[in-house]
């Protein structure tokens, strides 16, 4: 069985949780978190980053700052995850949904301005696959308006626009660390600011509302209820596991574009021919090789595929029903038409992608593509004398 994804002990989670217990500090905010808050900020080139305990609260954490409220709208794509709308519907606000590329499935960025009316308060772009969106763009809108953005980079991390970082080009960046991400602490997130005048409100919101970071810190000498807020930090252990994961950093990231560019060569001929699609990466991004993605012809060929690779122990998905076609979106706010979402939604298999897997998993993977296409006289060798002579099924 080629399990769809498969956590990995990397390195030194194990014996990083022991010293957390050790230490007796097994509450957030101790020695891991801040080895991992730090090393974002560095690497990262980041004004301030917040360990939290999802990208879904992170999302949450940028709602509450920018005061969202009822009434209010923000634009985002409709082919995400449903915590991209929730952060901001929680708040009273409408998600203003706009269709996506046909290239990168990234926010379409020339459809922004069309749906901008005096209640839009942000725009959210999310990063599809760890391939960053037009920001150049999305943020030239942004200022042209006077709005927010609010980065959904939790498939990104690590993923670059231009040479900067996703996740530190808008206001706010937020990624996930959760078990199916590149680098997971189990249930995860971090909380980017790239706005100064919103640090000291962030870590009181992410305090439960209190000012007890200015406590820790020497700067008062008791802390109380200063604002409103949640419990958005993280345990030691969950830290203590992703500063393991980070340790190792650049392998994994290395690791992962192996495997994707296995995939992206071996399965060319087949795009070639016409018989699928694979992902498409702008020359002026390096994505974090988050998701590999065959898109097929129509729904049927998907489903056709995905269960001839579970018959043979590979577990191939799909993601996700767009939200505008979701029954809460519709049951409040109706029916819209994106068509490029709902096409891609139909079309969209994601194969297996995780750290331990080997070159010669995605080769068996690809293989048995090739195999329910009937095979493909004239195939180039693949790497590693595989199917040299062209394989015909």
């Amino acid at each position: 069985m080629i399990p769809f994804n498969h956590q990995s002990i990397v390195g030194n989670e194990l014996s990083y949780i022991e010293d957390a217990y050790k230490r007796g500090k097994v509450s957030g905010g101790g020695k891991y978190t801040k080895l991992c808050e730090e090393f974002m900020e560095s690497r990262f080139d980041a004004r301030k980053v917040l360990l939290v305990t999802s990208c879904t609260h992170a999302l949450e954490m940028a709602a509450l700052l920018l005061d969202i409220k009822e009434g209010d709208e923000v634009i985002m794509p409709s082919y995400t995850f449903s915590s991209t709308a929730n952060a901001f519907v929680l708040r009273g606000a409408k998600p203003v949904f706009v269709d996506i590329r046909e290239d990168t499935l990234n926010m379409d960025e020339s459809q922004i301005e069309r749906v901008i009316t005096d209640r839009t308060k942000a725009i959210v772009p999310v990063h599809y696959a760890g391939v960053p969106c037009n920001m150049e763009e999305i943020v030239k809108i942004a200022r042209k308006y006077d709005l927010y953005v609010v980065e959904d980079a939790a498939q990104a991390v690590n993923a670059k626009y231009e040479g900067k970082y996703a996740g530190t080009i808008g206001d706010f960046g937020c990624y996930s660390f959760h078990e199916t991400k590149n680098y997971s602490m189990g249930e995860g997130g971090a909380f980017v600011i790239n706005n100064e005048r919103f640090v000291e409100r962030a870590e009181i919101i992410r305090e439960k509302g209190t000012n007890r970071q200015k406590f820790l810190r020497g700067e008062i000498d008791k802390y109380t209820w200063v604002d409103i807020g949640s419990s958005y930090i993280p345990s030691e252990v969950n830290a203590a596991i992703l500063w393991a994961q980070f340790e190792r950093f650049d392998e994994i990231h290395a690791k992962r574009r192996k495997l994707f560019m296995r995939y992206l060569n071996n399965l060319k001929p087949l795009e070639e021919e016409g018989l699928l699609r694979l992902p498409f990466i702008p020359d002026n991004v390096e994505p974090s090789y988050h998701i590999f993605y065959i898109l097929l012809p129509d729904e049927r060929t998907r489903e056709s595929i995905r269960s001839f690779l579970l018959d043979r122990g590979i577990h191939a998905t799909f993601h996700y029903i767009p939200l505008h076609m979701s029954e809460y979106y519709i049951s409040r706010f109706g029916r819209i038409s994106l068509p490029v979402s709902e096409s891609v939604s139909r079309r969209i298999l994601r194969l297996p992608l995780y750290f331990g897997m080997e070159l010669k998993n995605v080769d068996f993977v690809s293989k048995n593509i090739y195999s329910f296409f009937g095979g493909f006289k004239g195939m180039y060798s693949m790497h590693g004398g595989i199917w040299k002579g062209g394989y015909t099924g």
